[in-house]
């Protein structure tokens, strides 16, 4: 829809115009620094805020407000969908009669932005990492500021990273064994500019709820292995994952549950890589780690966390109110 300018609503209604962010007022601007957008902020917002979203694994999804979240979402999916910038992945299947998917593909579409750059498409698949955009480019094409978007190969074929200084974003995309890793640093100002009706952002608002996964783990099947695709047995999966992630937070814990699951040791490094990520990414070092869930859902939908103390009181009325009705009839 966006590469043929399709239109988002039907011909009988008028799309509503969004307010326009500092970055639209940045196109009619002359300065220099145009294309760069910590620079153009210098002189009204010299500390802007940024923000975290990384997928990997079976997956596991850390969101834009570190909710954190294991998800099937089999299929197509987008995970950022603003003015500037749409990202898509594709998971599949990891093993026989699991839910569990992994991601196998990874499109990004940077959008036309005036004399900075072209418009942009990056494709990853497994077993093909490029470190070009599709067009073979490895800038933003042919504008003033194309150079403000650039393709780096950091590992061939295993690592690369994608610079848009023009949005203050960064993307690090891995391959690790049959699957891949995504992790985003953006403004929030960026991250927050699309229109009411843009749709499902898996970054911005999570996984549907009937698209995540119970976060307990596999139970041991006779012999002591978690399940017959699984080479693991808990006690080993756990010190695997110790010998990459020392601490005991969730992205520990996501590495111990993909073992369990899949038998495939390359997620404890698509844990560790995220972590590491993470680390280099995000905008406040005390939030780098997850010990429990972040959002209010009920346990076995998201990650581990205490029962939910507030929710006593409300059962407890409703059995009163049903035991009066009852009493009420006879």
């Amino acid at each position: 829809m966006n590469q043929h300018n399709c239109s988002k609503v039907g011909p009988t209604q008028t799309p509503a115009r969004a307010q326009p962010t500092s970055l639209d007022c940045m196109v009619h601007s002359d300065a220099p620094e145009l294309c760069n957008y910590e620079k153009s902020l210098q002189r009204h917002a010299p500390h802007p805020n940024y923000t975290h979203c990384g997928l990997f694994g079976d997956p596991h999804l850390r969101t834009f407000t570190d909710d954190f979240q294991t998800c099937k979402v089999r299929g197509a999916w987008p995970l950022i969908d603003n003015n500037y910038l749409f990202v898509q992945v594709t998971n599949v299947a990891v093993v026989p009669g699991s839910s569990a998917t992994a991601t196998s593909k990874l499109t990004v579409i940077f959008k036309n932005f005036q004399e900075c750059v072209d418009q942009k498409v990056y494709q990853a698949e497994t077993d093909d990492l490029p470190a070009a955009f599709v067009d073979g480019s490895r800038n933003g094409g042919e504008k003033h500021g194309a150079n403000s978007l650039r393709v780096l190969e950091r590992v061939a074929g295993q690592h690369i990273e994608i610079h848009a200084k023009y949005i203050g974003t960064t993307i690090v995309v891995r391959q690790l064994g049959r699957y891949l890793t995504f992790a985003v640093r953006l403004p929030e100002e960026v991250a927050n500019s699309f229109e009411d009706n843009q749709g499902l952002q898996l970054c911005l608002k999570g996984c549907p709820t009937n698209e995540r996964m119970d976060w307990r783990l596999p139970q041991p099947r006779k012999g002591g292995s978690a399940a017959p695709h699984s080479a693991f047995t808990r006690e080993a999966a756990t010190a695997k994952c110790r010998e990459r992630l020392p601490v005991d937070d969730l992205y520990f814990r996501s590495c111990v549950f993909d073992l369990l699951t899949t038998g495939d040791v390359n997620f404890t490094l698509a844990a560790y890589y995220a972590f590491e990520d993470v680390k280099n990414l995000h905008s406040n070092k005390d939030k780098l780690h997850i010990y429990q869930r972040t959002a209010d859902h009920s346990e076995g939908n998201s990650a581990p966390g205490r029962h939910c103390l507030q929710t006593l009181p409300i059962a407890h009325f409703l059995l009163i109110c049903s035991l009066w009705c009852f009493l009420a009839h006879l």
